[in-house]
This record gives C-alpha cells, sequence and structure tokens, in this order.
C-alpha cells in the first residue's frame, strides 16, 4: 500500500503541478447546472464601434456607447445608438456563419445579449457562468461589469460570478465574440478550414458550494505492469483532485461496481489519492466499459462515467492492454457537412462517429483543435480511440515566446477538461509544422509539457514529408520527442498520380510506431469519369486502391495505423476550384450531402480485412 501512495503521489506531481494555474471546473454535466442556451441577440460590429469610442479609446465601463451597457432608454429624451431586440436573433450553441448568409465570410467582432433570472442556490453556493468555447477571443460583461476575457476558439473557460453583481430578476449577460485572425495567435492567420465565428458550444450556468472538486483524475496506474495485474487480478488506480477555496476537511472517493470506497484528507488546496481493485473490466474497442465514478466533499457530490485502459508504446508497436493494436481510424473535422456548421451536440458527435463505425474504424483523429465534449464522450461509450489536439497548424510565430504561451495555455485546458476519458490515447501538439531550429524548440517545449502534465497517454504530432525519386526518409527532429512518428502524405494527389506509389520507399529514423496521420484525394460526389480524372470519384477510389497497397506492401514494419484525410466534406475559403471545390475541400469519403463515395468502400474493406485477420489470431 506504500508503494501505492508513492505512486499516487507522484501521478498528482505530473498531472497536477503543471496544471496548477487553470481554474477550469471540469464534468458540468455532472454538477448542477442552468442551461443559458436558445435565442440570443445579437449586433455585428466591424468597426468595434461597442468597445472603443470615436477617438478609438476604449470606453470607461459605464460609458452610455458600450455595448456591454443596457441602452434601453428610461425617457424619449435619452441618448441611444445601439440595442438588443428582434429580429436580430442568434442561436446558441452554434457558429454565426451559417445562420444568416450576412455572417458567411464575416470575420470580426459579434455582441451576443441575453437576459436570465438568479438560479435557487441555498446558503453557501457560489455561481460560474461556463463556456463550452468562444471563438476566438471572448469579453464577458455581466450587468455592466466586466467578468473576464478568454482567448482560444475551442476550449472550455468560466468565471465566477460575484454574489453582489448577480440579481434576483433581469440580469443583463453580454458576451463580445471576436473570431479575427492574427499571426500571433493560435492558430494563426493561415489555416484551411472554416473561421466558424461565436458562441460554438453550451453556455451555462454551473452552481457549486463555496468549497468543491474543481478538477479531478482517476485512471489505472501507468507505471504498473498490466500483463501482471491481469494475471493477478490486482489493478493499482491512481488519482488526485484539486479542491477550490479548500478548508480541510475530507474528499470520499467511491467505484461503486468495483466496491470501493475510501476517504482521503484535504492537506492545502488538493489531495493524491490510490486505490486497488481485484477485477476491473479494462476498457477497449471492442469492450467500451465505463464505471460510475463518485466524488463527494462536503456538500457536493460529483458523478462522472470513466474507463480504465493502458495505452503504451513497446518498441514499435502501440499496445493497447497488453495487445498491440492497429489504429483503423480516419480523421474529422468539427463540422456537419449537410448542414455546413460546426458540430455541437450530442446527436452530431453520433452522426460524425456513427459513421467512423460504419467505416470499421477504432479510431478517429479529432482536428485540427479541440472538439466539443460531446466527441470525447460518446467516443468513450462506442469504444473508438481518440488522437485530440490543439490548433499549433502551419506557419505559427515559433519564435514568439507569447504565442508559445497560448499553445501551453491551450494544450493545458484540452488535457483538463478530457483527462479523464478513456478513448482519448494520444495528446498531439501540433500539424505540419516546417523544420526550423526555432519551430524545434516550440514544439519540443510542447511535447515535454504534454508529457509531465499526463504520463498515461501518447504524445505525437502530425509531421511532413519531403518526397523524393527513391526513398523517402521520416527523421523530423521532433520525432525524438514523440512516442509514436506520425506523418501527413499526399503521394498522388499534391505529387504524381496514385500509381507512383508503387515504387515508393519508405523509412523511418525512430524505431517508434509509425502511423500515417493524413493521406487521402479530393473527389466530388457525382462526379464519374474514367480514374484518371482530377476530382471524380474513381480518381480518389484509385487512390485509395494504391495507398492500400502501398501499406500492405512496401511499409516499414514499424507501421502502426492510419486516420486518412478526411471522413466528410468541409467548408474551406482556401478551395476555390469553381466547378468541383466551390469552397469546399473535397477530400471527404462522405460528401455534403452525406453521400458515400467509392473510396469510402475501399477504405472500409480494407479495415475489415485488417479487422478479420486480427480476431483470426486472437481466436488461435
Amino acid at each position: 500500500m506504500k508503494n501505492l501512495i508513492l505512486a499516487a503521489i507522484a501521478f498528482l506531481g505530473s498531472l497536477f503541478s503543471a496544471n496548477a494555474q487553470n481554474d477550469l471546473i471540469v464534468n458540468t454535466a455532472g454538477r448542477k447546472t442552468v442551461s443559458l442556451n436558445g435565442t440570443w441577440h445579437y449586433i455585428i460590429d466591424p468597426y468595434d464601434t461597442g468597445f472603443y469610442d470615436y477617438r478609438f479609446k476604449e470606453r470607461p465601463e459605464k460609458d452610455a456607447g458600450a455595448y456591454w451597457n443596457d441602452s434601453r432608454p428610461k425617457d424619449k429624451t435619452q441618448w441611444a445608438e445601439h440595442g438588443y431586440d428582434a429580429p436580430y436573433n442568434i442561436k446558441v450553441p452554434g457558429d454565426w456563419n451559417s445562420q444568416d448568409r450576412v455572417f458567411l465570410y464575416y470575420e470580426g467582432a459579434v455582441w451576443y445579449q441575453r437576459e436570465f433570472d438568479a438560479p435557487a442556490i441555498t446558503s453557501g453556493e457560489d455561481v460560474y457562468l461556463y463556456f463550452g468555447a468562444a471563438n476566438y477571443e471572448a469579453h464577458v460583461y455581466l450587468n455592466g461589469k466586466k467578468l473576464g476575457m478568454h482567448k482560444g476558439g475551442f476550449t472550455a473557460f468560466n468565471f465566477k460570478i460575484p454574489k453582489e453583481l448577480l440579481k434576483d430578476k433581469g440580469n443583463f449577460l453580454v458576451v463580445r465574440v471576436d473570431n479575427r485572425r492574427h499571426a500571433d495567435e493560435v492558430p494563426t492567420v493561415n489555416t484551411d478550414w472554416w473561421n466558424y465565428g461565436g458562441l460554438t458550444r453550451d453556455v451555462k450556468l454551473v452552481i457549486v458550494p463555496g468549497h468543491f472538486i474543481q478538477q479531478y483524475a482517476l485512471q489505472l496506474d501507468p507505471k504498473q505492469d498490466i500483463a501482471l495485474a491481469i494475471k493477478n487480478k490486482k489493478y493499482a488506480l491512481n488519482g488526485w483532485a484539486k479542491i477550490a477555496n479548500a478548508n480541510g476537511g475530507k474528499v470520499t472517493v467511491e467505484v461503486p461496481e468495483l466496491k470501493l470506497k475510501k476517504e482521503y484528507e484535504v492537506k492545502g488546496d488538493s489531495l493524491a489519492f490510490s486505490l486497488e481493485a481485484k477485477s476491473i473490466s479494462l476498457w477497449s474497442p471492442e469492450n467500451p466499459k465505463l464505471y460510475q465514478v463518485k466524488l463527494s466533499y462536503g456538500n457536493e457530490t460529483v458523478s462522472d462515467k470513466i474507463g480504465f485502459r493502458k495505452i503504451e508504446v513497446e518498441g514499435k508497436k502501440i499496445v493497447l492492454n497488453g495487445k498491440q493494436v492497429f489504429l483503423r481510424g480516419i480523421s474529422i473535422h468539427e463540422e456537419i457537412p449537410q448542414e455546413a456548421r460546426r458540430a455541437n451536440s450530442n446527436n452530431d458527435a453520433r452522426q460524425l462517429l456513427g459513421w467512423a463505425k460504419e467505416l470499421n474504424c477504432n479510431m478517429v483523429r479529432l482536428a485540427h483543435y479541440p472538439h466539443n465534449e460531446n466527441m470525447a464522450r460518446v467516443a468513450d461509450s462506442l469504444g473508438l480511440m481518440v488522437w485530440s489536439e490543439i490548433p499549433v497548424y502551419w506557419t505559427i510565430d515559433f519564435g514568439n515566446k507569447e504565442v508559445l504561451a497560448k499553445a501551453k495555455k491551450q494544450l493545458t485546458e484540452m488535457i483538463a477538461r478530457d483527462r479523464n476519458r478513456a478513448s482519448i490515447i494520444i495528446w498531439s501538439v501540433g500539424n505540419e509544422t516546417p523544420v526550423s531550429p526555432a519551430r524545434n524548440e516550440f514544439m519540443s517545449a510542447l511535447a515535454k509539457m504534454a508529457k509531465k502534465m499526463d504520463s498515461s497517454r501518447l504524445i505525437s504530432a502530425a509531421l511532413e514529408v519531403g518526397y523524393n525519386e527513391g526513398i523517402n526518409h521520416v527523421d523530423d527532429p521532433l520525432g525524438q520527442y514523440t512516442d509514436i512518428v506520425a506523418l501527413n502524405e499526399y503521394l498522388g494527389w499534391y505529387r504524381g498520380i496514385p500509381s507512383d506509389s508503387r515504387t515508393a520507399k519508405w523509412t523511418v529514423a525512430y524505431d517508434k510506431p509509425f502511423f500515417i496521420s493524413e493521406t487521402g484525394a479530393g473527389a466530388k460526389a457525382g462526379y464519374h469519369d474514367d480514374k484518371t480524372a482530377r476530382f471524380s470519384e474513381e480518381y480518389q477510389e484509385w487512390y485509395y486502391q494504391e495507398q492500400v497497397n502501398m501499406f500492405k506492401t512496401r511499409f516499414p514494419d514499424s507501421f502502426s495505423g492510419l486516420s486518412p484525410w478526411i471522413l466528410a466534406d468541409f467548408r474551406s475559403p482556401k478551395r476555390s476550384n469553381p466547378y468541383y471545390q466551390e469552397g469546399w475541400n473535397r477530400k471527404g469519403l462522405i460528401s455534403n450531402k452525406g453521400e458515400k463515395k467509392k473510396a469510402f468502400y475501399v477504405l472500409q474493406a480494407y479495415y475489415k480485412e485488417i479487422m478479420e485477420r486480427e480476431k483470426a489470431a486472437n481466436n488461435k
């Protein structure tokens, strides 16, 4: 037991210390909440009139022209040049681009407004205002007072509402959301997806006691020998909890189905704990078992569903629960193609991940930013392993220390929200970043930070390769800091034709698992021609046929999986072919109308073949 406690303390140090400054309330679904989703009002503000005066100076707090203040006149002599009312309505959650043509290409500030009544609370309870995401920069005001500001379009954040500010009726809530791109932000000005702006995810009030469990983790001890644990039916669980406004006392940790229940003393604002289970049904794609976990402190009990599994690398193999696993993946953007909008709901997640299951996937790469929380939770329940990524993409300002700090903050927020999701097996620190000394330092710092925060998962990044006539050698310096070597390759699309892959040779400089994080070709659904015609379904089908043949015959023995680009067509201003693209990246295996293209069935058959081979091997 002493070793278990020491391991738990080490686990707390690696996971919690790096995240000590993050005040995110995790697992809001397991707490007392009031939804603020629904119809809000808006003002489009391309000149930033609501934020700056006519001298372009930031408006004082009580300025009548500030859009965070209620401008409804008390009498007809009162001056007012802004206001919130119908028909200027907008739905939350949701991007603004898809809700009205006036927003389609808009990049700038939009002010959101709604009113709410104070929730019913007991003595000693506090109320927090929680946002699942706002793209990109959000300034939040309540009853004319600023609660705070957040940058980063894909991570959750929250603000405590001061008791003296909260009114019983008619609280005037305003959020200024600005999705303009900047060279010193993450992502930067240059991306290949639609810049959906707005309050894109749930907004809610979270009601908690004055002293409460803010963040926590519970996982299998990543250092234990899983084969030995399975053999001896003795599993070590390690965890920690961060207590907001701690005042001593004890935290009770309970896993009812495993008949585990223990109390742990709070020292300072945190605690580490350990449990030992005699029998655990390990989470896997074939067995996505989730256990109810309860953590209690004072008057609050937080309930979650957590799966227990061990993911690791053994030489050139990816190993799940002691067995080698081949990742049959697909990349996904957080977009519902049929409606050209951001995905945000549980039903949206079930559509996208249901398509992945139909493709015979056991893994998805959620690109190129943290997706909404429903995606990871539904993946937990469906048995889909997940690669989750921060938007360090292409030409980030790698020499800028402030940009690195922003990337680290987004990495911290991503891990904080989803560290209890068994489905997430890979934290990715970026995509297709060009090699340079500054980039290597920037990216390696992120990789090392991710590993320090969470040693129970694999760390990766999607790398690039320079194509050669002979051997394609993968030797990106970042590979020495990642657990797997992941590569984006498009041999036969951006260079040559699909049959060129027949002579391609691949070598990897690292004795690590080799993973194809992207490969693909564009096709407009319904356009049919012979296979040499670009953008025809037949060309995309041919591309996948040649790629599959290359994977089978000429890839190194470290080849451990792939996540082709991409599940479904998605919007991108970079894609301007007037006949085949029209603002859509057409590499999807499913069209923007939900139609499966011919290449879908090529990849589906390849994955089925792998599944049957693995099943036969396991039955021997």
